[in-house]
């Protein structure tokens, strides 16, 4: 490995799974020293186990500001400073689908907590310690359901794009304190927290194989570049942020969706033509 992120250290919120676990196993790799926060700790424990040294694990509810706080210093205390904070953890509405005037919205406070506040309070722990040592990059996880409106998943859209605005407004405001904050939308990326388990659906695994089947074709008919993504590529973007390489860019906003975000795979113009053909040779 090339080793990009040698001597940094970082913290990753969510970190025991899916896309945060891809990018501590990668930033370890990359030669950074991690630890992970999460509210998982039997999973996260396990990680920094498996992991060993470069790794440690703490117990974070993202929604509480004295647990960044605490999570921030056991960085320091740990291994000596704080370089990347990686705002993941965040929460899906798996059943928020159909029309707005039928949506659940009971949920609201605690998917905003998660996925708004959480990302503030961990840019907020990280930059007070950043702003007196330095500087050092800030790496929030949105969505492209924030970055492109659409339909259903109503509070998980608003707060996503609710983080693609603050990631902007906070690099302008942490960017004298040579703090650089970005932001990655990934797109069709699954992760366990994607699917409902067949025995909880009720389902035989082979029929929630079929059901996964289809519905990742759906989704690969609305991203240009037919390449199923994985969380590894979201690792790989957060590696490009965090490292040096990335000296020269905050307010970013990438996305990482195979093209989905770039424009409508399907054209209009061809429909059109094609409805005027079979018009005419009729």
């Amino acid at each position: 490995m090339a080793q990009e992120l040698a001597g940094k250290v970082a913290i990753v919120t969510g970190g025991a799974h899916g896309i945060g676990r891809a990018t501590v196993d990668l930033f370890v790799r990359e030669g950074a020293r991690v630890v992970i926060g999460d509210i998982n700790d039997e999973l996260g424990e396990d990680v920094a186990r498996e992991l060993g040294d470069a790794v440690r694990f703490k117990h974070c509810d993202v929604v509480s500001s004295d647990d960044m706080a605490a999570l921030v210093a056991h960085a320091v205390a740990e291994f000596g400073g704080l370089d990347v904070m990686m705002n993941n953890a965040g929460l899906s509405e798996p059943n928020n689908h159909g029309a707005f005037v039928d949506a659940d919205l009971s949920q609201f406070e605690r998917i905003t907590e998660i996925n708004m506040l959480g990302v503030m309070l961990g840019t907020q722990a990280a930059a007070r310690h950043m702003r007196a040592h330095g500087g050092g990059s800030i790496i929030n996880i949105s969505s492209i359901a924030g970055s492109r409106p659409g339909h259903g998943f109503w509070i998980y859209r608003a707060c996503k794009a609710g983080v693609i605005n603050f990631t902007k407004s906070a690099a302008i405001d942490l960017g004298p304190d040579m703090i650089r904050v970005n932001c990655i939308c990934p797109g069709n990326i699954p992760t366990h927290t994607r699917y409902v388990k067949g025995s909880d659906a009720g389902m035989s695994e082979e029929k929630m194989r079929q059901v996964r089947g289809a519905i990742l074709d759906v989704r690969m008919k609305r991203q240009p570049l037919k390449r199923q993504g994985h969380a590894v590529d979201i690792a790989q973007g957060a590696v490009f942020l965090a490292s040096d390489r990335s000296a020269q860019i905050s307010g970013l906003i990438m996305p990482i969706d195979a093209g989905a975000t770039a424009g409508d795979p399907v054209s209009l113009i061809q429909q059109i033509m094609n409805a005027r053909t079979e018009i005419l040779a009729g």
